[in-house]
């Protein structure tokens, strides 16, 4: 190598002439196993970068595990997740907010994204489905759908503008019940987080955080919420695509991800249905 020479050159300056250093310094510079740009190359950390990706609240888990193992595959990437209720992620990308991916809740508010520009077209990867959730024990003693129309029933739900909102209103129009509201949330985690504090007696939220609570609620499975199920997409975003082809490149290697078969078995075994479920 061109610094071995050069270390050579000093060693012997006392002793040496011109020439011999020369000679010295030449031998180095050609012998090709001191000379290693490509190990060097090798050697070099990988270049830092950075994937944001927007995600319904209900991804949360899901979505923070496959994170780790993008990152593991992936050197010198990192996922940054933004977690919240679709709705309110729809409305900070069409802000403008940095965003290089987009999974909603539902196709509803993906659409409004896509439809202004912000998004490509999203592909499908999971469904989810409502549920009634109480505290341990059942306090107010809820069996039914019809129950959460009680006055001595204090009913948590989302927000009709939040996909597990719209849902909870889909299932109450086909069920002909009207919902004794004490409280309407952001995002379906806000809801769980109301009926586990025991700060409501009822709450409708999806399937998936329900399975996720465990023992800190217990669920009251009723047919009235086969009324309504969510198909969950997910879509580059229009400023992935402005950051030029190697963000591009990245943000579809985590679309490959969340649709492929691992996400596939990850998504299941929180409670997650297959995107072909929604289909009559």
């Amino acid at each position: 190598m061109p610094g071995r020479g050069l270390a050579a050159r000093r060693g012997l300056v006392a002793v040496g002439t011109a020439a011999l250093v020369a000679g010295l310094a030449a031998c180095g510079a050609g012998t090709g196993e001191d000379a290693s740009p490509s190990g060097d190359a090798a050697s070099a950390p990988a270049e830092e970068r950075t994937l944001t990706v927007l995600a319904a609240a209900s991804l949360r888990d899901v979505f923070t595990d496959l994170a780790a193992d993008f990152e593991a595959e992936h050197d010198g990437v990192t996922v940054a997740l933004s977690f919240a209720g679709s709705s309110d992620l729809a409305d900070q990308i069409l802000a403008g907010a940095p965003a290089d991916v987009f999974a909603s809740a539902d196709e509803r508010t993906m659409t409004r994204v896509v439809e202004a520009g912000d998004a490509s077209d999203p592909v499908a990867f999971a469904t989810n489905s409502l549920t009634i959730v109480t505290p341990p024990g059942n306090p107010a003693g809820v069996e039914t759908f019809a129950d959460l129309a009680r006055d001595d029933v204090k009913v948590v739900v989302c927000a009709p503008e939040v996909p597990c909102g719209g849902a909870t209103d889909t299932v109450a129009e086909a069920a002909g019940v009207a919902l004794h509201r004490v409280s309407e949330e952001a995002s379906v985690t806000d809801v769980l987080a109301k009926v586990t504090a025991g700060e409501a007696d009822a709450g409708l939220v999806y399937v998936t955080d329900a399975t996720l609570a465990g023992d800190g609620v217990d669920v009251v499975d009723v047919p009235e919420t086969d009324a309504a199920l969510n198909v969950y997409p997910i879509a580059l975003v229009a400023a992935a695509e402005k950051a030029g082809p190697e963000q591009v490149e990245l943000a579809h290697a985590w679309v490959d991800l969340v649709t492929g078969d691992a996400s596939r078995a990850a998504l299941a075994a929180t409670g997650f249905g297959a995107p072909d479920a929604s289909a009559p």
